[in-house]
């Protein structure tokens, strides 16, 4: 019998020295299943050409190609284990034509729902790097993920080709660990939402009808404003527990949720960029002039030192609000009818209620 006690999840800088059971795998097309010694046997793939000279174990299958309308499973791994890293790459144009889903313990309904570059933080189908804690993304388009996402009996992560085009190199690796899960860790959830454009005089809804005890994680928002002037005054709320009419969260502004203030303007007449551990305005896309008519903008924030713990139920919105002209010398608020796509990250015990089926291709798509 092993005298380690720790079972290898929760990794940081504090632990790394301990010794656990935990056994390491990861599955990429070099190694389908993550077998233990299985990496790198193959004798055809994307590689096969290059590759024709030096034979078996020289990249002969580094990428995979996924056909026009197909779902492809990207990792099938037996626990109880947890996902601690994943890696991937393809190109931008598809980033809103695949669909990444992952379903934990043979449940009926995904857990993860979101088109691959929203859960990446780059919604807008442009490359946007991304230096955070959870979510890193590398020059060119190297998405990662470190959100650890812990199962008990089966992780299932497939990839769903929406268009119908042929999608030619996608390139990922899915590093996990297979160990006991206490029972008290929860399971990961992402879903994504769109407004667009938003019905005037309402809120976007970010997150509604969960039901379960866990705790919010995390936003991304990929925001397309159709208005002058600034865009980002509205506030978001967390309806907690039962609350109804009413959040027990409510935030002061956009900007100030994201880990701004005063409109993220620095220096004057300029957004300030930034990328940070927990906050980011990373993206900032510009009109030209002609043909690219309108400010988008992506941002994220995670909630990982203030995770919003929920017991029973959980909702979340957000409003859009702009300045109206000066009349009279008061300022009025103005509702704006904006393009907003949402992820929401967070954990929570199973079963979890059913997302909102994800729309269309057409709905999907940057216009």
């Amino acid at each position: 019998m092993s005298n380690y006690t720790f079972n290898g999840l929760g990794m940081s800088l504090g632990n790394l020295a301990r010794l656990s059971d935990a056994q390491t795998r990861s599955i990429s097309a070099e190694n389908f299943s993550g077998g233990k010694g299985e990496g790198g046997k193959a004798t055809k793939g994307t590689g096969a050409v290059p590759a024709r000279e030096l034979g078996q174990g020289w990249k002969v299958s580094p990428s995979i190609d996924i056909e026009r309308h197909k779902l492809c499973t990207l990792a099938d791994i037996g626990g109880p284990g947890a996902i601690q890293h994943i890696w991937l790459t393809v190109h931008p144009q598809h980033w809103r034509r695949l669909v990444l889903r992952m379903v934990w313990d043979n449940e009926t309904t995904p857990s993860v729902e979101v088109p691959l570059g929203d859960f990446f933080c780059n919604g807008w189908g442009l490359r946007c790097n991304i230096a955070s804690l959870p979510v890193a993304v590398n020059p060119a388009g190297g998405f990662n993920s470190y959100w650890e996402m812990p199962f008990r009996k089966r992780a299932l992560i497939t990839l769903e080709n929406l268009s119908p085009e042929k999608v030619e190199g996608f390139y990922y690796q899915i590093d996990h660990t297979l160990t006991e899960v206490e029972a008290d860790r929860a399971y990961f959830h992402a879903e994504w939402r769109r407004s667009n454009p938003l019905p005037y005089q309402t809120v976007h809804t970010i997150l509604d009808a969960i039901k379960g005890k866990g705790q919010y994680i995390g936003t991304y928002l990929a925001w397309g404003v159709r208005n002058n002037g600034w865009w980002g005054e509205g506030e978001i709320k967390f309806y907690l527990d039962g609350d109804r009419d009413w959040p027990t969260i409510c935030g002061t502004g956009t900007e100030d949720y994201f880990g701004g203030a005063w409109n993220f303007e620095h220096p004057k007449g300029e957004y300030g960029v930034f990328s940070s551990p927990f906050q980011g305005l990373p993206q900032v896309i510009k009109p030209d002039g002609l043909y690219q008519s309108q400010q988008r903008f992506g941002m994220y924030r995670w909630h990982v030192m203030d995770p919003i713990r929920f017991h029973d139920d959980l909702r979340v919105t957000i409003q859009a609000l702009g300045w109206r002209a000066t009349q009279e010398g008061q300022r009025r608020y103005l509702p704006l009818q904006d393009d907003i796509a949402s992820t929401a990250f967070w954990y929570q015990t199973e079963p979890h209620a059913a997302f909102p089926a994800l729309p269309d291709l057409n709905f999907l798509e940057v216009i």
